[in-house]
């Protein structure tokens, strides 16, 4: 008898090919399945972020029971015990629980996985744009590079001219400009003219008014302005078919200094004035202008602006050297031909000198010839007067020949001891007899504090002083003339604007002082004026007073002096003398100051 066989028959007949290809097949399926999870656990391992691991790891599971059962389901190809089938049945039980529990738990993360897909998407985005943005710096540092390209070039020359024709070829090189023109305002400054293009020839009677409604917009505005194609400061190219307008951008040049440009010798306007840069793009390009592109024009034309006024700051200091050169070179003509003048009058001097002295020096002889016979008092008074008056005058044509001395410093004077009471009785003598043709009193009255000898050039004091007495004589028709000389006191003569203090008391001031008294007293005004550091004061032909300072001569090597052209003193001898004093610590005075000085009996 056989034993019984806890066994179990398969369900359908066995067909050995087909069995064979379910074998095959269930055996790679599981072998499928057992390699996914190891591919998981190697993705989350190698993944430095993922937030659904427990989601792969029920879904590995799953797998695993998946590969499980088409492994068990070897063994029911053919007979096999219920020991597994009960292993079959656990592993598809297990299966449905992990499969239905990772559906549902896919049902929860669906949504999170499809926020994933839309911020993959954002991001995504934002890297373009970012993309973009990159693109833009690039751009705009290539264009700031560019400007610093063009700053240099316009700035390495101060030629007008030449920043414009450079800032125009720049431009159309950096920005791919079709055309690239300058408008610049004409002499009258009523209208614009196209002064500079880039690539055209400019046509004659390019204007364009400069009230146009579009050119008052581009002044008004301080930025880089679109302006239409169509309107006149477009037209600087030659019209042609074309299917799209270019755009045009327009911006305005501040003009701080303007002088002799080529056309029309632009005028010489204010800082006010204004200049249009006219740039077009390519046309049937579709190119548009972008922010940095019009930021860059801007800063163009500012740069522009100040080359142009550096230009004209050089033009003008160089035009300021050219005058300065032209009157210098004047000057000089003019020089020359005064030193010709003044040598020109010193040979007429001299000559008029020597042949003027012949005569004078016979009666000078004559009289002292006269002076050795017999004569009356009165007649040896004549003589002596004729004598004194000739030597005066002998000494007046010297002095006229001394005007070339003064020009080369050269001037000496004539010092030593005089009489000075004498000097006053000469002066007389030679007014009074003019005095008497005229029926004028003339009286003297030296002070007694006036010294009685004196240092200095005895001639020069005395022609000083007859020309005060003489103009006295000259100028009052009737009346009556005094002559006072006294020593002037220092503290009274403080108010004079170039005194000058009493160096040692071997010096005075001497007071000369012409008093005209008409026979009608009427009340004047009284005037004053200075001439340098004489101060005479004058009542309209009553009063006039000179003071004449008086140095120290007895205390100073009397040595050669130099003299140098000052103002005018109103002598006709010694007009504008300027004596430098040595061993006087460079005290320089009037030789009308220099002439006597007190002497020690």
């Amino acid at each position: 008898m056989m034993e019984s066989c806890d066994c179990l028959e398969p369900q359908w007949p066995a067909d050995e090919l087909l069995i064979k290809y379910q074998y095959i097949s269930d055996f790679f399926i599981a072998l499928a399945y057992f390699s996914i999870p190891l591919e998981l656990i190697y993705f989350v391992k190698k993944s430095s972020f993922f937030p659904y691991r427990w989601v792969l790891v029920q879904f590995g599971a799953f797998i695993v029971l998946c590969g499980a059962t088409h492994l068990i389901n070897l063994w029911t190809f053919t007979v096999h015990s219920k020991t597994v089938a009960i292993v079959m049945t656990v592993a598809k039980v297990s299966t449905a629980v992990v499969s239905c529990v990772t559906a549902l738990m896919l049902v929860h993360i669906i949504p999170d996985l499809l926020s994933v897909k839309t911020r993959e998407l954002f991001l995504r985005s934002k890297a373009e744009e970012l993309d973009r943005e990159m693109g833009l710096i690039r751009t705009q540092e290539e264009t700031g590079r560019h400007v610093r390209m063009l700053t240099h070039e316009i700035r390495s020359t101060l030629d007008r001219h030449t920043i414009l024709m450079t800032t125009l070829v720049e431009l159309g090189r950096t920005l791919g400009l079709e055309e690239c023109a300058l408008w610049m305002p004409s002499r009258s400054g009523s209208n614009l003219q196209l002064s500079h293009t880039l690539r055209y020839k400019i046509t004659v009677g390019s204007t364009v008014p400069i009230n146009h409604p579009i050119v008052n917009e581009v002044f008004s505005c301080s930025h880089a302005k679109i302006i239409p194609h169509t309107c006149p400061l477009a037209r600087i190219r030659p019209l042609s078919g074309r299917y799209v307008s270019p755009e045009v951008a327009a911006v305005r040049v501040p003009l701080l200094h303007l002088s002799n440009f080529q056309i029309n010798d632009w005028p010489e306007l204010s800082a006010k004035c204004y200049a249009v840069m006219v740039l077009m793009l390519p046309s049937d390009s579709a190119r548009k202008w972008h922010i940095h592109e019009m930021e860059l024009v801007e800063v163009v034309a500012d740069q522009v602006a100040v080359a142009l006024s550096h230009a004209a700051i050089l033009e003008e200091s160089m035009r300021a050297r050219d005058l300065l050169m032209e009157q210098n070179i004047a000057l000089d003509l003019a020089r020359r031909e005064a030193e010709m003048a003044i040598r020109a009058r010193n040979d007429f001097l001299a000559v008029m000198n020597h042949e003027m002295q012949t005569p004078m020096q016979a009666i000078i002889a004559l009289s002292s010839l006269l002076l050795e016979t017999e004569l009356t008092p009165e007649q040896r008074l004549m003589i002596e007067t004729i004598l004194k008056s000739s030597n005066l005058l002998a000494t007046l044509i010297n002095n006229v020949f001394d005007l070339s001395k003064l020009e080369d410093g050269s001037l000496e004077l004539e010092v030593g001891a005089f009489n000075l009471h004498a000097v006053f009785r000469e002066v007389m003598n030679l007014i009074k007899p003019i005095a008497a043709v005229k029926k004028l009193s003339v009286s003297e009255m030296l002070a007694p504090d006036l010294p009685l000898c004196a240092i200095g050039d005895e001639k020069r004091l005395m022609q000083t002083i007859l020309n005060i007495a003489g103009n006295a004589v000259k100028f009052t028709k009737e009346g009556r003339i005094s002559l006072t000389a006294s020593v002037g006191k220092p503290e009274y003569l403080r108010d004079i604007p170039d005194f000058c203090p009493v160096p040692s008391d071997g010096h005075f001031y001497l007071k000369v002082q012409v008093n005209i008294y008409p026979i009608l007293h009427e009340p004047l005004e009284i005037k004053s004026f200075h001439c340098d550091t004489l101060r005479i004061l004058v009542a309209e032909s009553v009063l006039k007073t000179k003071h004449i300072y008086l140095p120290n001569l007895r205390r100073l090597k009397v040595e050669k002096t130099k003299v140098i052209a000052a103002v005018d003193l109103g002598l006709p001898f010694v007009r504008g003398l300027l004596v430098s004093w040595k061993d006087t610590s460079g005290l320089k005075v009037k030789v009308l100051e220099r002439v006597v000085q007190r002497r020690s009996l």
